[in-house]
């Protein structure tokens, strides 16, 4: 599409196309050049601050930077975001959180990027559902129901694995909708915390 790379035209094209965060092999693609020039083209635009690296050939456009929840669906995939962020953003919990925290079948990872952490807890392959196509700031992001959330957050409760929050506001969440969530992680002290918390 450009044969010489011009950093206005690329950032043009690239919001034309609505992306602000792509990989080295997706910006090949759709600018049609050669890897070795991608990677060229791409390391000396982050020092221009055109671009920011978020991870090994993960990068965002800076000048139109993405939301937090953007990054953090597409740092590790797959991945919902869940627990305190998506229950902070629910009201379920009082306060905002400081990390953005999601839910994946992959390892537990943390990332950092300037400074934000991006917390991803494994859960189990089956308990991986009740999340969504959400519209955020004109932004469609993945994440979890608030019931969705609760469980997954209570599932590392009950693990021991994060401490139980008594601030939490259950009032205006289906109990049924809990429980079927809750019976996905086959956790039998999961189940009975819930019931117990809810």
């Amino acid at each position: 599409m450009l044969t010489l790379l011009k950093p206005l035209q690329v950032r043009e094209e690239l919001l034309k196309r609505g992306i602000r965060i792509f990989s080295a092999q997706e910006f090949t693609r759709l600018f049609q050049t050669s890897s070795t020039k991608t990677k060229y083209f791409l390391e000396e635009q982050t020092k221009q601050d055109l671009f920011f690296r978020l991870k090994k050939g993960l990068y965002a456009l800076k000048t139109n930077p993405p939301t937090e929840e953007e990054i953090a669906n597409s740092l590790y995939k797959p991945s919902y975001i869940s627990f305190e962020y998506a229950l902070a953003y629910y009201n379920i919990l009082p306060e905002m959180t400081y990390q953005v925290t999601s839910a994946t079948t992959k390892p537990t990872r943390i990332f950092t990027i300037d400074s934000k952490v991006f917390n991803f807890y494994k859960i189990k392959k089956e308990a991986f559902t009740g999340y969504f196509l959400f519209e955020l700031e004109h932004k469609s992001i993945l994440m979890a129901e608030p019931e969705k959330a609760l469980v997954d957050y209570f599932y590392f409760v009950s693990l021991g694995k994060k401490p139980y929050n008594e601030r939490l506001n259950t009032n205006n969440l289906k109990k049924g909708k809990i429980l079927k969530y809750a019976r996905l992680f086959g956790r039998k002290s999961l189940t009975k915390l819930v019931k117990e918390l809810i």
